[in-house]
């Protein structure tokens, strides 16, 4: 069965993007230090039709989650600093639908990506979303408050942080108004050089206890 996940990058001190973000300062002041690990890998070169890049463990998490995701939902504000700064055909290569108060026209890019605008909520992405991906699944991209919209409704399956040795100080925190009882379940652990990938099963509280009671039987 397919899943829904989320997949950010997210400093040492908990912010996914720094403070005064918006479409002239994308991320927000030092954001993009968060991403660093992610701009020399190959996958993500190639995806912002840029030449050569490192093939790596990191490489490795980039290409299998382009591969899985069958269509994105983002909300307006990351489509609004994206779209100023994506290539054509944008990285995507999959429909992306952005949740928006402001309706209009799809608009169809090169590459099979085409942002379709969504006003009438959360459920109604994932529903598009969902027959749009397929057997494939499908990616939240953010930003933190779209994240924490599915998480609050219980929609999301997995989430994976990818976590820098950078402090930001300020900013934008993922798990602000979180409530405490998320469960998260870790599935996986690799790290690198610039980046530690986190990734967990999405669960409450009670069913965590239980999974970690049963692996510590087995």
């Amino acid at each position: 069965m397919s899943k829904v996940f989320a997949a950010l990058g997210m400093s040492i001190d908990g912010f996914v993007a720094g403070p005064n973000a918006r479409p002239d300062n994308p991320l927000g002041d030092g954001g993009t230090g968060i991403h660093e690990w992610i701009y020399g890998v190959e996958t993500w070169r190639a995806r912002q039709n840029i030449d050569g890049g490192q093939t790596n463990q990191d490489d490795d998490i980039v290409r299998e989650n382009f591969a899985r995701a069958g269509a994105y939902i983002m909300g307006r504000h990351m489509f609004a600093e994206g779209e100023v700064g994506w290539p054509d055909p944008p990285p995507f290569r999959a429909p992306v639908f952005v949740l928006t108060r402001n309706p209009r026209d799809p608009w169809v890019r090169q590459g099979g990506t085409t942002f379709t605008f969504v006003a009438e909520g959360i459920h109604s992405a994932l529903d598009q979303a969902r027959k749009a991906a397929g057997n494939k699944d499908v990616q939240i991209s953010g930003g933190a408050d779209t994240v924490r919209q599915f998480l609050a409704d219980g929609l999301l399956d997995e989430l994976q942080i990818h976590l820098a040795p950078l402090v930001l100080g300020a900013g934008v925190r993922l798990f602000d108004g979180v409530s405490p009882e998320l469960g998260l379940i870790p599935t996986r652990v690799i790290g690198s050089p610039q980046v530690t990938h986190l990734t967990y099963q999405i669960g409450e509280r009670e069913a965590q206890a239980g999974e970690q009671a049963r692996a510590a039987v087995t």
